[in-house]
């Protein structure tokens, strides 16, 4: 388990090539990537593991092409459990529709309870020769003369005495609070969508499950302004439980309702033989924010690099954001390695200014248009009318789930795919 090896804790001068601040899977993703390249990293988090995090637990092909590309194993054997595609509920019509098959991306996804994943992306991290300490608070960071991030101010427990740990460079994959990013000027932008969730395990037959459910028939009469833009989910977790929960994917467009009564009055309007409701539940109903559309820039600034979702790099299509999270793990920690391999100075600091690029480059123009994509499903009418006629068209539906999903093989694909990689150029980046 990380953190629970006998090294001594963090002193008044632990030094490290780069410091991590997260352990999420942003914050694991960059720490194996930065250890793989042979650099000295600490990884400080502030919860120890197993913790629980607010999420749907589910990990597209893009998420499993991101752990596959760690090396790790994603078979049913090491306890994933995998599924063919998404059962999709609109307009009074339902659709089952698979994952495509494509050369870049894995035919399935994956579900595993957060608090497995996150603490077995953080074992693999120290394996790989990262120093993950748990229990250890990030208070803010170390500035130097010319107010350059230095390293960062560290507190272990009530008992403890105030540390800190020395760096040329910091990850921040601290997620949407980015106490540091903060700390430096770096807030978040209102004009960008912040999604919100709530979730909570129930012990259902719907453990066992083929597909991944997704409702935006939220209510008897479909689709509400309360619920939109944001959808329902019941994913099934094989081991007797599904996570179910609800995602308003722009609180910007909400009409103020409570979002967990959303989530309630849906799951009531199932059989009380799905055993979904309350009196099923295993788990409290918790929630958490989804900051969408790169909403804090620059993502790299004085030395401090953000990843996950303190960059905000959550899709604004669906709320997907454990792919994003390793994705731009791996992006954060390339740079700070090939930025490290070379002088300190401007050289260095070149390499630098273009990680906030290189993010743009791979999700601004997808994250423009899921945007736009949120403008048009906060209209119920609108939902309502799409679902009804859409889920008649399988081949429709296979779109719109490549294009949702930011799923293709780009100009190298077919026809679908070379169209949507003309929409996603056209589009101009967040």
């Amino acid at each position: 388990m990380p953190g629970t090896t006998t090294t001594p804790p963090l002193g008044a001068a632990q030094r490290a090539d780069v410091v991590v601040v997260g352990a999420g899977p942003a914050g694991s993703s960059a720490a194996w990537w930065l250890a793989q390249a042979g650099r000295e990293v600490v990884v400080l988090e502030k919860a120890t593991f197993p913790r629980e995090k607010v999420c749907g637990d589910g990990l597209t092909p893009r998420g499993v092409k991101a752990l596959e590309d760690m090396g790790v194993d994603t078979s049913p054997a090491a306890g994933w459990v995998r599924h063919k595609g998404l059962r999709v509920h609109g307009g009074g019509e339902t659709i089952e529709v698979d994952w495509p098959k494509l050369h870049r991306w894995p035919d399935y996804s994956l579900v595993r309870p957060r608090r497995e994943l996150d603490a077995m992306l953080a074992g693999r991290a120290e394996a790989a020769g990262a120093r993950v300490r748990t229990g250890t608070t990030v208070t803010g960071p170390l500035l130097d003369e010319a107010g350059r991030v230095a390293g960062v101010r560290t507190e272990a427990g009530p008992a403890s005495e105030p540390g800190q740990v020395l760096a040329p460079l910091v990850v921040s994959a601290e997620g949407v609070s980015g106490r540091l990013a903060k700390a430096l000027g770096l807030l978040r932008r209102e004009d960008r969508p912040l999604g919100i969730a709530v979730r909570r395990y129930v012990r259902s037959p719907r453990t066992h499950d083929d597909y991944l459910d997704i409702s935006f028939d939220l209510a008897p009469e479909g689709p509400t302004a309360a619920a939109m833009p944001g959808y329902g989910w019941i994913f099934g977790m094989g081991d007797g439980t599904a996570n179910v929960g609800f995602g308003l994917l722009d609180t910007r467009r909400s009409d103020g309702g409570d979002h967990r009564e959303v989530l309630r009055r849906w799951l009531a309007t199932f059989p009380t033989e799905e055993h979904l409701g309350e009196v099923d539940a295993t788990s409290p109903l918790r929630g958490a924010g989804l900051p969408m559309a790169l909403h804090r820039q620059p993502a790299y600034t004085r030395g401090l690099l953000l990843a996950g979702d303190a960059a905000g790099t959550v899709n604004p299509f669906n709320g997907e954001g454990i792919s994003y999270a390793m994705e731009s793990g791996r992006m954060a920690a390339e740079t700070a390695a090939d930025a490290l391999a070379r002088p300190e100075g401007p050289a260095r600091e070149s390499v630098l200014r273009r990680y906030p690029e290189r993010l743009r480059a791979a999700y601004g123009r997808h994250h423009r248009l899921g945007v736009g994509f949120l403008a048009l499903l906060a209209r119920p009418d609108v939902v309502r009318f799409a679902t009804a006629h859409g889920l008649k068209r399988p081949a429709l539906v296979n779109i719109a789930l490549r294009l949702m999903g930011n799923l293709s093989d780009g100009r190298d694909g077919d026809g679908v795919d070379r169209a949507i990689s003309v929409l996603t150029r056209l589009a101009p980046a967040v």
